[in-house]
């Protein structure tokens, strides 16, 4: 297709400045997970954005930190690796914060990625009034030379449009890189696993949510005509899936933080991840959850390596 264009974006900035809300808005579904804790993210995800003249591949990347452990090393290197192989690098900085050392010291590194084209993106424009947005437009102006700077809500959808606008024209020409119907790389079992862990990370703080993983032990279809109260679709003779998974924290007493007193915090994820899995539309799940410990497996390349990182 003549003049089509097709390439890969990413999103920088500090923690919870919008980067996976930007992302699930741009692809019009909830493709990574969201949380007001720092380094939600721990792999890249692909979600893909289709328009008649473009394609959009935006890579949702673990945030840029000091790594304090084995982890953190990991989560850095897919986040050089990504920053290093992307079209466009979007740096991200909210509107209701002033800029601060954080946002200069990820606009300095820019600097080690010299083929990316480069955006400056203010998000959370609808939490400020209008003269507060152009104040962070001059600031983040001041920053550095950008290919464009545009101000966004992807909670109102505020200029969406405008920036798939400005990152396809920075793209290369290029035929589709992922069938029309492609949203996302994810599988179905990757996507349920990071659902969990959202639901699991609402209300635990200090280094509880660093310390939580998920892992799908099975999945088992069945065809049957029982009745789950619990289930989102408790239809007779629905096409089901039961879901085993396991919430992995480090210590015991992580472990019955996560379990709540009379197992009622572990009912209320199950019930609320059980929910957003229906929202996937794959169909009925049923699942089934547990807490096991694995002993300081952020610091084990063993432990790291069985659960996917």
């Amino acid at each position: 297709m003549s003049g089509f264009r097709a390439g890969f974006v990413t999103f920088v900035g500090r923690p919870n400045v919008g980067k996976s809300t930007l992302t699930n808005a741009l692809v019009g579904e909830k493709i990574a997970i969201t949380s007001a804790k720092p380094q939600t993210t721990r792999r890249a995800v692909r979600g893909i954005v289709h328009r008649e003249d473009g394609q959009l591949v935006i890579v949702d990347t673990p945030g840029m930190h000091r790594p304090r452990t084995l982890l953190g090393e990991r989560l850095n290197d897919v986040v050089q690796q990504t920053l290093s192989e992307v079209d466009v690098i979007g740096f991200c900085v909210p509107a209701d914060e002033p800029i601060g050392p954080g946002d200069r010291f990820i606009s300095e590194q820019l600097e080690q990625y010299p083929r990316a084209k480069r955006v400056a993106i203010v998000t959370k424009c609808e939490t400020v009034p209008r003269d507060a947005v152009a104040d962070q437009l001059l600031a983040v102006s001041l920053l550095r030379e950008w290919d464009a700077i545009i101000p966004v809500s992807s909670l109102e959808g505020i200029q969406l449009d405008t920036l798939v606008d400005e990152l396809l024209a920075l793209m290369p020409e290029s035929p589709a890189l992922y069938p029309r119907d492609m949203v996302t790389e994810e599988t179905f079992e990757q996507r349920m696993a990071e659902l969990i862990r959202e639901a699991a990370l609402d209300g635990v703080r200090d280094e509880l949510p660093h310390s939580i993983a998920v892992t799908i032990d099975d999945v088992v279809d069945s065809d049957d005509e029982r009745r789950d109260g619990d289930a989102d679709d408790a239809s007779p003779a629905a096409s089901s899936r039961e879901v085993y998974a396991s919430i992995v924290v480090e210590r015991d007493s992580q472990k019955g933080i996560v379990i709540g007193q009379g197992a009622q915090r572990l009912k209320r994820v199950r019930l609320r991840a059980q929910k957003e899995i229906a929202a996937l539309g794959q169909g009925r799940v049923v699942l089934h959850l547990r807490v096991r410990v694995a002993r300081e497996w952020q610091r084990d390349p063993k432990q790291l390596g069985r659960l996917g990182f």
